[in-house]
């Protein structure tokens, strides 16, 4: 493989060990912006960082040195993975950390095969598709600490209109462009900013135009969600009551998931007919005599149940039910409704099944156990603003304990329990627009994913055939 950069230029070990930790550092800073909304421009730096750490003399040591890094950001921010799993969470931090090991390997072969230069346009395809990958397609896939959930709320959130892989692909080219800034020409540099400006200028124009197509002139639908974590059942009706007393305009209640370990009760379908509301209940589905559907439960007004949604992706490692079948929308009094269970929220593609089917509203009954800690549920709160930016649609997810949220469709939380109340009330009043909309890292992503592919397998080639030129020529 020959080396297109002077062996002068590439990082010495002590450049990368600082490298790594400014990318771990700029990395956790950034992922404290929940408290301090500026801190989640860190990011950049963490991008940088991770970008300079692939300037290294072999592939197998850029390998490492995003293994390393990888580790360090991940680890501490899923720690609560080893209250769950103990020290086979170690384990899950090392898959995580793989895909930035890949990350840094790959870019690495591709400088040292072409050039920084050429590399860099390849850097934040390469990125994004292994970032959709990761967090979509595979087994063990995990959304969560993707760059673009740093943002709900913060500058980059105008962005979200094009999608929470837009935003990192836009991050890792910023970081590509600076990385080899030196030797681009000053031509290219004035055409990429003038590109992010005009990119900035289209992502409100859409926000205006989104604002627009959103606004209806209906009465907003008065949602009301109870917090309770393993409750028994013959408190819910009380718990029902109290909640109707608090809001008396509450037309649909919610309870989380797992709030029944089966069927929906009679006591609770006669409340519904006597009150006239509707409830949104998690409980199980039995299938056979030795497993279930995760499903939440949609109670009518009549006593009935009118519709219900299966879990799409049961959580791995846990006892968790069989995967949806089949997803719909609920057509519901008010519009058409969408509902994914807990986790399903993390996956776009199970929430682009309900926006393409026309959901208006997303309802999320979510089972977040208290003993998982507040920085779980911090994580997992980061979900939703995102969501709903992505699609202009309000989301109402209802926790068993810790952190609920009412978002409405520009990704802003205008209601939201704290992670200190374990049995909480979150009332919030949610105006359905008459559409959302997939934004369109959609179909960046999997193309990201394909030309990954591409460059791996090429590179992999490449090398083979370097191998068998040398081992032909020392034969000589």
């Amino acid at each position: 493989m020959n080396l297109q950069e002077p062996s002068a230029k590439l990082l010495g070990w002590g450049k990368s060990f600082l490298w790594l930790a400014l990318a771990v550092a700029c990395f956790h800073l950034a992922y404290t912006s929940s408290k301090y909304p500026a801190a989640g421009l860190m990011i950049f730096g963490y991008a940088f960082g991770l970008v300079r750490l692939t300037n290294q003399p072999s592939v197998r040591r850029a390998f490492y040195f995003g293994l390393a890094t990888g580790f360090l950001c991940y680890a501490p921010q899923l720690y609560f993975l080893w209250n769950i799993f103990g020290p086979a969470a170690i384990v899950l931090w090392l898959v995580l950390a793989f895909w930035i090991g890949l990350f840094t390997a790959i870019v690495c072969g591709s400088i040292r095969r072409w050039g920084k230069v050429k590399a860099a346009w390849l850097i934040p395809v390469i990125w994004t598709g292994l970032e959709y990958f990761r967090s979509e397609l595979y087994y063990l896939k995990f959304s969560w600490l993707n760059v673009g959930y740093v943002f709900p709320n913060y500058p980059l959130t105008p962005f979200l209109v094009y999608g929470m892989f837009s935003v990192g692909f836009l991050i890792i080219s910023i970081a590509s462009i600076l990385f080899c800034i030196t030797q681009i020409k000053r031509l290219f540099v004035e055409w990429f900013v003038m590109l992010l400006f005009i990119l900035t200028g289209l992502a409100f124009f859409l926000q205006l135009i989104a604002a627009a197509g959103h606004e209806r002139p209906v009465p907003p639908l008065s949602i009301a969600g109870i917090q309770m974590e393993f409750p028994s059942s013959g408190v819910l009706p009380k718990a029902l009551d109290k909640a109707l007393v608090k809001n008396p305009d509450a037309q649909i209640f919610v309870l989380s998931e797992y709030t029944l370990d089966g069927l929906v009760p009679d006591a609770l379908k006669n409340w519904c007919r006597e009150h006239s509301r509707f409830l949104v209940v998690g409980g199980k589905d039995p299938v056979g005599a030795d497993n279930f559907y995760d499903t939440a439960f949609v109670v009518g007004t009549n006593g009935e149940i009118v519709f219900k949604q299966v879990k799409s992706v049961p959580i791995q490692f846990f006892k968790d039910g069989l995967p949806a079948p089949e997803q719909k929308v609920w057509n519901s009094p008010w519009g058409k409704i969408g509902i994914c269970i807990c986790y399903d929220l993390s996956y776009t593609r199970v929430t682009d099944r309900l926006v393409k089917q026309g959901a208006q509203l997303l309802i999320v009954p979510t089972m977040d156990v208290e003993d998982w800690g507040r920085h779980q549920h911090e994580l997992h709160a980061r979900v939703a603003p995102v969501r709903a930016a992505e699609y202009g649609i309000p989301i109402f997810r209802l926790a068993s304990s810790g952190i609920s949220q009412a978002v409405s469709w520009e990704g802003n939380v205008v209601a939201k329990t704290s992670f200190a109340d374990s049995l909480d009330l979150l009332p919030a009043q949610l105006r359905l627009p008459m559409r959302g909309s997939l934004p369109l890292d959609r179909l960046l992503a999997p193309v990201c994913v394909g030309s990954t592919a591409v460059v791996l397998l090429t590179l992999l080639v490449l090398d083979w055939q370097d191998r068998r030129a040398s081992r032909a020529k020392t034969a000589a």
